[in-house]
């Protein structure tokens, strides 16, 4: 008998070297727990279907973004470590919703294996024109003027909508009023309605707009200014120093996804990425492209998970 274990155990460890070498063998499932055109689904459609040209293998996106993605996350982190499962994810489920919601049941920085993070996305302080402010400093101007009395919108409670003017709210010591949509695309749609007069959103939603005269940037929260509106000041230029607020797209496996998987599934993203038509794609979006090494992608969810987890305690923000 115990020969005989032996052998299962030697050709055990001699198949898990080719584990990588066979993968993948068929289609590779992404669970997005996001909406659709969505700017994290738009940066993964782009890479994931370079990705299957790369491996050989085709990769479809599924839509989760029940319960404000929790859904999503919780089926992600429970899916087969087989590399067919793999999740397309922003800071928001990662960073924020965790740090919200009690009834979380994951926890990003060990229930999943980091592969790889793509982008990131620029953000600004965007006004329907009717708001009469053109800069930062009028905007904060018009709101210490009459404290809570401006409206500003969010895709939802603890949004990354929400927390950035939390963040401006704090530095620049106004108050505003919350209203929260159920999604960025019915916050970004009721600011271009003129129904509700500022927010932040992460670029490239709000590009079109600007050309048609329907909303206006106040300010970007990069620490420098974008290259495609070098005319349009920083936040941080504007009064606030130091001010920077981005949000990141990344791909996840489940916990216990064989590491050198992982490492194919990076080196086809990377890959992707790289490739000259992806990237002027992704840049010309208003993407700023990433291509991180899993290391470094978990080191950022640590980071932004204590980041976020203390904005929200501090500003006492809480799930519904």
């Amino acid at each position: 008998m115990r020969p005989f274990l032996s052998l299962i155990m030697v050709l055990m460890l001699a198949a898990a070297p080719v584990r990588a070498q066979d993968y993948p063998r068929r289609t590779i499932r992404v669970l997005e727990p996001l909406a659709a055109a969505s700017s994290v689904d738009v940066v993964t459609r782009i890479v994931v279907d370079r990705m299957g040209q790369i491996l050989g293998k085709g990769l479809f996106v599924e839509n989760q973004p029940a319960a404000a993605g929790l859904l999503g996350m919780r089926v992600g982190s429970k899916a087969d470590p087989d590399g067919y499962t793999l999740l397309a994810v922003n800071d928001s489920v990662v960073s924020v919703l965790p740090n919200m919601r009690k009834d979380a049941r994951y926890d990003p920085r060990t229930d999943f294996e980091p592969i790889v993070e793509m982008v990131r996305l620029h953000w600004a302080l965007i006004a329907s024109p009717s708001l009469g402010a053109k800069t930062v400093q009028e905007f904060i101007a018009a709101a210490k003027a009459k404290p809570g009395v401006i409206n500003f919108a969010s895709g939802g409670q603890g949004s990354p909508q929400h927390i950035a003017m939390e963040l401006l709210m704090r530095q620049a010591g106004i108050q505003l009023t919350h209203v929260p949509f159920r999604g960025v695309t019915d916050a970004l749609n009721e600011v271009i309605a003129d129904h509700i007069p500022v927010m932040f959103d992460a670029l490239p939603g709000p590009l079109p707009f600007l050309s048609e005269g329907r909303l206006r940037i106040l300010g970007v929260a990069d620490d420098k200014r974008m290259t495609s509106l070098p005319d349009t000041p920083t936040i941080a230029e504007q009064g606030l120093p130091g001010f920077q607020f981005y949000a990141w797209a990344a791909l996840l496996a489940p916990k216990g996804t064989p590491a050198d998987i992982v490492a194919k599934l990076n080196a086809a993203a990377v890959t992707a990425l790289h490739d000259p038509k992806i990237a002027k794609q992704l840049t010309d979006l208003g993407y700023e492209v990433i291509a991180s090494t899993p290391a470094e992608l978990k080191t950022l969810i640590a980071q932004d998970y204590d980041q976020k987890g203390k904005l929200l305690k501090d500003a006492n923000i809480h799930a519904d």
